[in-house]
């Protein structure tokens, strides 16, 4: 019944948040920079946790947690990806595979921490001790400094300002000015942004089922975390060692990497079923986590590729926003079927 998944709501709602914001951080992005913007998220997602460890209310908690803590994470994390490209571009990919691979280092342990503090001083302050965290990110936040100018075409917004518009060309003038679309202008950004759309439609499906089908075909339940040990480390070498393959693949061949670290991952979310032991799962997470770690860590150095560094945030948060929906609803899809 609904009732007993609804503390489980809360979460989704957030990650969903993260995606369904993206668009919107773009424009923040392009208009107050990566700073002001990361900050000021960063803050937005403070308050979230803050706010969440004084209120018992699990409805009140859909809006603290999961909508101010979900949309202040996704305006402190992507301008987290855009601030590399201002200083990196022949090793873009090491870069960011650097960074991703920072924060699988920290998912790792996250879990196992996150249970034993719940079990000592509860979860109010276990939220409390999180929003000390994200209070550092703030300040982290503010050392960005873009060197690069602000994505605007000045000669387009100084042309409108010449002569009378009617309120409808004036409307359209400001909707094209913050809602910049000029990146659906290439051929080859629409295929691949909607391609991984439509790909990461069963993306999340093993990664939330994968414990459950353990525990119930194997009747492992003391050796369920190895698992989750065994993806988050090696998705976190997948993206270190594919930000530096990335960078040795000029231009856009780099999708290519990307397009056979996903097949990959699909063939061994297909094999799952066929082993015939505990063990065989530990081998095939192993795999699916370097691929996994190849196919995120490569999106931002292929979108900068497409577009150029000038519109990689419009790039970005238009492909996170197209696959708000695909990931929200792939898991409920597949529990459904």
């Amino acid at each position: 019944p609904f009732s007993s998944l609804s503390p489980a709501w809360v979460g989704s709602l957030a990650m969903g948040m993260i995606f369904f914001c993206s668009p919107i951080v773009s424009i923040f992005t392009d208009r107050l920079g990566c700073r002001t913007t990361a900050a000021s998220g960063a803050t937005i997602a403070f308050i979230g946790l803050l706010s969440s460890s004084f209120t018992k209310s699990l409805e009140v908690r859909y809006f603290t947690y999961g909508i101010l803590f979900g949309c202040g994470s996704s305006f402190a994390f992507q301008p987290s990806l855009v601030i590399l490209g201002h200083y990196f571009k022949r090793r873009l990919g090491l870069a960011n595979g650097i960074v991703a691979g920072g924060s699988c280092l920290i998912s790792v342990p996250l879990p196992f921490f996150l249970k034993m503090v719940g079990k000592a001083i509860g979860l109010a302050h276990t939220f409390q001790v999180l929003s000390a965290l994200m209070f550092i990110q703030i300040f982290l936040s503010l050392t960005y400094r873009p060197i690069l100018p602000p994505s605007c075409d000045s000669q387009h917004d100084g042309q409108d300002k010449l002569g009378s518009r009617s309120m409808r060309q004036q409307c359209w003038s400001q909707t094209r000015k913050y809602f910049n679309l000029r990146v659906f202008r290439r051929k080859t950004y629409r295929i691949w942004a909607f391609g991984i759309a439509t790909a990461v439609l069963g993306y999340l499906v093993p990664y939330m089922n994968l414990v459950k089908y353990v525990e119930k075909r194997f009747q492992e339940t003391k050796k369920d975390w190895i698992l989750l040990v065994c993806l988050g480390a090696m998705s976190g070498l997948g993206r270190l060692v594919s930000g530096r393959i990335g960078d040795c693949i000029p231009g856009l061949k780099k999708i290519y990497l990307q397009v056979t670290s996903f097949m990959l991952l699909g063939i061994l979310c297909m094999m799952i079923p066929q082993c015939q032991g505990f063990e065989g799962v530990i081998v095939i997470c192993l795999f699916l986590g370097l691929c996994d770690g190849f196919f995120t860590t490569i999106m931002a150095p292929i979108a900068f590729e497409l577009v150029g560094p000038m519109q990689a945030s419009q790039a970005i948060g238009y492909l996170m926003g197209l696959m708000a929906l695909p990931m929200t609803a792939g898991t409920p899809i597949a529990g459904w079927w």
